[in-house]
């Protein structure tokens, strides 16, 4: 049975490996991406036990399209965006579902210039996947498969070009996720000289982000380490924890490297974060004098107002960074050593520097749905509207709430922040227990 357009989500196509994720969607999407792109177009993945059989089925659709294809395998997502431009592709494919557990996994696309792709292209890619009967390219216009050699080399190489801190001697904890990070990162960092710790660096298909990575930070013992760094699946973000064991957010990790450009005159307009930013960030930015811009979640929007302003920072809570100076995409390799930096050149230790920001309490609590669809219908509806009003009521000018479905999961997020933590959880509870109760009634 024809299958109609694949529809991209917030961050490009997710879904359960072979079941609501096929490789035959793979196949048209790579199709899709030749038709639209032309070529080259340079494919990786992660360490997903799919990740092989979606890769080669998006390798061999656009080499049906009649494009060149450079398989790069297993790589970190920012380092495919970083590759991209270097090795002349037109278009970038990345097989991942990032920090979702191994039996997911997804497809998201990058331009010639690294840089995900605009809401215009997406729908181009969408509408070519939903054609029945297009001409493809026979004899000498049939594309072409070849293997990117030393990608890993390549990447890191590019990285330290750039950013090289001298770290030697700190004591570093690196924990890989089991995911597209277990070469890459401890190659940096090792060639940097630090007195390294690796974990999480024994991928088998299966093991991606289980009970490790940055989901599960909280979980990681740094004890007897100067910092210790966890990246997601695919290494687009990255948490820390700090020499105390303190865990060290995406908000706070921005705090820091934006304070250090700001003194340092290399600060270029402002900085971009999201919705779920923690209110004592915007206090922190306040006091420093530090402008900033709020979106909606989602590192295609931080990045899309980075463009239009500018701005050479800019991230989220959960440790998706972008440094403009140095990347076009949240690169966590990038951000941990970029932190590193700060460390070494102030001799501040991570527990100090976190300091910049006072940390309101938070709460979050994810509320499972039927579906995405039901997801934004409940945001909507009158009696999770009202119970909102009411929270925000008592919350007061000390706190907010925010609802949100999620982008990639049949969820609905419910943040809480407050001075008091009792009042926090309290609130964040009988919200989200109104959603819940909605939820079974659609």
């Amino acid at each position: 049975m024809h299958r109609g357009p694949i529809t991209f989500g917030t961050d490009g196509v997710r879904g359960t490996a072979n079941e609501g994720l096929l490789p035959e969607d793979a196949l048209r999407l790579g199709f899709a991406a030749a038709r639209l792109f032309g070529g080259p177009v340079l494919v990786g993945r992660d360490t997903r036990l799919s990740g092989v059989m979606l890769s080669y089925a998006l390798a061999a659709g656009a080499a049906s399209g009649g494009a060149r294809v450079i398989d790069a395998g297993i790589l970190p997502t920012p380092g495919i965006a970083a590759l991209a431009p270097r090795l002349g592709a037109a278009a970038a494919g990345v097989v991942s579902a990032s920090h979702n557990p191994y039996p997911d996994n997804g497809i998201k696309f990058f331009s010639g210039e690294g840089r995900k792709l605009e809401a215009g292209e997406e729908r181009g890619i969408e509408s070519l996947s939903g054609e029945r009967y297009l001409e493809r390219p026979t004899g000498g216009g049939v594309g072409t498969v070849e293997r990117l050699d030393d990608a890993t080399g390549l990447y890191v190489g590019g990285i330290l070009a750039r950013l090289r801190p001298s770290v030697g001697g700190i004591k570093v904890l690196l924990d890989c996720a089991n995911g597209a990070a277990y070469e890459a990162a401890p190659m940096a960092f090792g060639e940097l000289g630090a007195d390294l710790t690796v974990v999480g660096d024994e991928p088998d298909g299966t093991n991606i982000n289980e009970g490790c990575g940055s989901t599960h930070v909280q979980s990681l013992d740094a004890s007897g380490h100067d910092v210790a760094f966890a990246f997601d699946g695919d290494a687009d973000r990255v948490l820390a924890r700090d020499e105390k064991g303190d865990v060290v957010d995406g908000d706070r990790i921005i705090a820091i490297l934006a304070r250090d450009l700001a003194e340092r005159g290399t600060l270029a307009g402002g900085v971009v974060v999201t919705v779920m930013t923690n209110l004592g960030f915007f206090k922190a930015m306040e006091d420093l004098s530090i402008p900033y811009e709020v979106t909606p979640v989602g590192d295609r929007h931080v990045a899309d107002a980075m463009r239009r302003s500018g701005a050479s920072l800019g991230g989220e809570q959960s440790g998706h960074v972008i440094l403009s100076d140095h990347v076009t995409t949240g690169d966590g390799i990038v951000t941990a050593l970029a932190l590193l930096d700060v460390m070494v050149r102030t001799g501040e230790p991570l527990s100090e520097l976190a300091r910049v920001v006072k940390v309101y309490p938070q709460e979050l609590i994810n509320v499972a749905v039927p579906d995405a669809a039901s997801a934004k219908t409940l945001v909507a509806s009158e009696a999770v509207e009202r119970a909102v009003a009411g929270a925000q009521k008592r919350l007061g000018r000390q706190g907010r709430i925010l609802l949100r479905p999620s982008g990639t999961e049949p969820l609905v997020r419910v943040m809480v922040e407050h001075a008091d933590e009792v009042t926090c959880r309290e609130v964040c509870e009988e919200v989200a227990g109104v959603v819940a109760e909605a939820g079974v009634r659609v």
